[in-house]
Parts: structure tokens; C-alpha cells; sequence
């Protein structure tokens, strides 16, 4: 790599900490595995809440609130941020993930390997009722309650589908 790529590079992670330019992410997503806290929100009736999402690298779908970590962020933080962004709420969530798991995608070079973190989390604020899911309209971004696991769950997310499936796990307070 000649020096002014790396200054480039040097100059675009000024502002890790708030993300990067999607060029850069895409590159580093094909170098290195990402970390993501995904948010297992349910509640006392043991449904769980999904968002619908509709991207290039997953299709159509529902998909378990998440996101990847950014540098220097502690995963509590991405939480928060998660629940703010996808649900437009904030959760209470256990300080240690439930479950990890490793996800490989062995044709994809982009966004091929996660290392992801499942947090049990219960709303401690309603979701943006703008953004609740029609069921003949969905949008992406969506939220809605299941009882169980949807049938069209994204793929990537059937690792999932047992803590879905099962009653909701207590939060320490």
C-alpha cells in the first residue's frame, strides 16, 4: 500500500468513534471480523420485538435490533444506541450477553464474518409508534411483537430462533 492510501486511511478514522465512510467500513468489514451487540427485547408475555429489514446483504425480513461497535465503544453504549436508532426507545438489558456466536459467510468478502453478542433486554420506554409495522405496508426499519419466531426471520438471524422461541430471560435490576 503506498503512503498516500494510508494517509487517507489515517484521515478517514478521525471520526471512528461515529462511524465511517461506508468505503472504509466495507473495506475493514473484508479485513477483520466485526463485533455486534444484537437486543433480544422481550416482554413478561414472552414475545419478542424485531424490526423488519429489507437491505442488499440480507433481503427481506424480520432481524433481532443490533449493531456493530464502534472503536473504543463499550458494548452498553451500542446497546443504548441500538435501542434509540431501531426502536426509537430505550431498553434495561443484562450486563453479560446470553449467548455468542460466530457467523461465517464463506462466499460473501464484505461484512463475511461477525463475532455477535445477544443481550437480554425489556423496554424501559415505548417504541416510536411511526415506526410499528403495517402489516400489508412493511417499511423498512418496522418494528412489531411476535410470538415466536417468524417464519421469515433473515437467515443470519435463525441462530436466534431458540432464545426467541423460549421464555423471556430475567433482567437483574
Amino acid at each position: 500500500m503506498e503512503q498516500h492510501q494510508i494517509a487517507s486511511l489515517e484521515k478517514a478514522k478521525t471520526g471512528a468513534s461515529k462511524g465511517l465512510p461506508l468505503e472504509v467500513f466495507h473495506l475493514i468489514s473484508s479485513l477483520t471480523p466485526l463485533i455486534n451487540v444484537d437486543l433480544l427485547v422481550q416482554d413478561t408475555q414472552g414475545r419478542t420485538l424485531l424490526t423488519w429489514r429489507h437491505d442488499d446483504f440480507y433481503g427481506p425480513g424480520w432481524h433481532v435490533p443490533g449493531g456493530i461497535i464502534r472503536f473504543k465503544e463499550r458494548w452498553e453504549d451500542r446497546i443504548a444506541a441500538v435501542a434509540a436508532a431501531e426502536l426509537g426507545a430505550t431498553v434495561t438489558f443484562a450486563q453479560e450477553p446470553i449467548s455468542i456466536q460466530q457467523t461465517v459467510n464463506p462466499t460473501r468478502d464484505v461484512r463475511g464474518h461477525f463475532i455477535s453478542m445477544l443481550f437480554a433486554c425489556q423496554l424501559s420506554s415505548a417504541p416510536d409508534p411511526k415506526h410499528q409495522w403495517v402489516r400489508d405496508a412493511p417499511r423498512n426499519g418496522d418494528w412489531a411483537w411476535h410470538k415466536g419466531c417468524p417464519a421469515d426471520i433473515i437467515s443470519v438471524h435463525e441462530m436466534y430462533r431458540r432464545a426467541i422461541d423460549t421464555r423471556p430471560v430475567a433482567i437483574a435490576a
